[in-house]
């Protein structure tokens, strides 16, 4: 097990994260312990069986993963993790009225240039 403070960990993340890819990191605020690192390439986590997909669901629902980053995260296809999104009630695409109205303008001065 490693430790680092807090301090520690704001002024180098970096060297947190390399002792959590080989160990479980305990995250000290002062004398009490506040956090865990635990890499998830070192721990196997990602190998039990439908993780991959449900993180890569999560990170994309969030908006923190593209379509095509957590299609990759969870070994699947872009078509087959789409599917899979939609049947969960997630949208593929999420566009305000106003930027889908300017992507079908978009698509209209495309199509007439052609």
């Amino acid at each position: 097990m490693e430790v680092v403070n807090v301090s520690g960990l704001k002024n180098n993340p970096s060297e947190a994260l390399r002792m959590a890819q080989r160990d479980v990191v305990v995250v000290m605020n002062r004398d009490k312990p506040n956090a865990l690192m635990v890499g998830v390439e070192a721990s196997g986590a990602l190998d039990l069986e439908g993780v991959r997909p449900a993180l890569a669901t999560a990170l994309f629902r969030d908006g923190n993963l593209s379509l095509v980053r957590a299609a990759t995260l969870a070994k699947m296809s872009v078509s087959r993790f789409a599917s899979h999104v939609s049947r969960l009630g997630i949208p593929v695409v999420n566009l305000d009225a106003a930027a889908a109205r300017q992507d079908m303008e978009t698509l209209d001065e495309w199509l007439a240039a052609s």
